[in-house]
């Protein structure tokens, strides 16, 4: 058999047939990647706030919690001893942690308690049409946006012993000269004014978001069985507004609790220690002069697993109320 019978039977491949199969791996190979893509993309979009959390957020709140339970020094950050829960014990032996707490309570409770009310009261008025009511708003905004520093020095100057508008008010009235700052209640009504001033705009807003939100069928209701607006703003207004004046109140809370950056300012050269006598010592503060003026991060991490503690227990009392709330409701 010769060499061209040999091969007579086999067909030879087209010329054309090879494409075909090179653009079915190219689809398939697209189709893959496609599929990669869909199940691929949205952790990579998620995957920046994950790493900036871990780096900025989770990592931090592990390192003091390791750190809490070692006696650990910022002049030597190498030589950190096993402690246990020696800087928990110790600081709830110590006065001035007890101090700082306490100054914590009534800062806070002077600053929440106005702000929210007069926050409440700036909402209903802001309600009713008014002429320029957008310029009102902005304006409940500015204190919100003016920095802690500024508002802080303004009212270091208000409060001034020598020379400040307050006891020159003050003066008008019959009433001697306050030392605001080495006061005791003084100094925690200055610092309370600082965030009044600071965030009563920002909670009247909320509270003006949430009163529009309102149907006006209930006031109109009640306005037909004769609810004066007093009235309607009691038995209407604040009901509707339960969670959302829980809501303020938690987040005010919270705020109160991690206070730091008012009463640094307006203490001035003892703003760390909270005054000559720690009279306005917040947790935070207290916080602050544990860890970079006195070095001991150790206690001063204890300190933070502390307010933490703080924190969550003040959420599970806001899980707590909003239950109750909704079977009232």
């Amino acid at each position: 058999m010769s060499e061209s019978t040999e091969y007579a039977g086999t067909a030879s491949p087209a010329p054309g047939d090879a494409a075909p199969a090179a653009s079915g791996g190219r689809s398939a190979w697209r189709s893959r990647l496609y599929r990669w893509d869909v199940k691929a993309s949205p952790y990579v979009f998620v995957a920046p706030f994950f790493l900036f959390f871990g780096a900025f957020g989770l990592f931090p709140l592990l390192y003091t919690g390791w750190a809490s339970l070692h006696r650990l020094e910022l002049t030597d950050l190498h030589d950190s001893g096993w402690l246990g829960l020696g800087n928990y014990t110790s600081l709830l032996k110590s006065d001035y942690f007890w101090n700082a707490l306490g100054n914590t309570f009534t800062i806070g409770v002077l600053s929440t308690v106005p702000q929210l009310l007069v926050a409440l009261g700036v909402a209903h008025l802001l309600n009713y049409k008014l002429r320029g009511s957008t310029m009102w708003r902005v304006a409940m905004l500015a204190p919100y946006a003016t920095s802690v520093a500024s508002a802080s020095l303004v009212f270091t100057l208000l409060f001034a012993w020598d020379g400040g508008m307050v006891n020159w008010l003050l003066g008008f009235a019959g009433v001697g000269p306050v030392n605001w700052r080495e006061s005791g209640w003084g100094s925690q009504f200055a610092v309370s004014s600082i965030v009044i001033w600071r965030w009563t705009g920002y909670n009247a807003l909320i509270y003006l978001a949430a009163m529009q939100a309102v149907p006006h069928d209930l006031y109109e209701s009640a306005a037909l069985d004769g609810a004066s607006r007093w009235q309607q703003f009691r038995h209407v207004t604040v009901p509707m507004l339960r969670p959302t004046i829980l809501f303020t109140v938690v987040v005010s809370t919270i705020g109160a609790t991690q206070l730091f950056g008012e009463p640094l300012l307006f203490g001035g050269t003892a703003g760390s220690k909270g005054g000559a006598s720690h009279q306005f010592q917040t947790l935070g503060l207290y916080l602050y002069d544990q860890g970079w003026i006195n070095g001991h991060l150790g206690r001063a991490s204890a300190v933070a697993w502390l307010m933490l503690a703080i924190l969550l227990v003040v959420a599970a009392l806001n899980l707590l109320i909003a239950r109750r709330l909704r079977r009232s409701g």
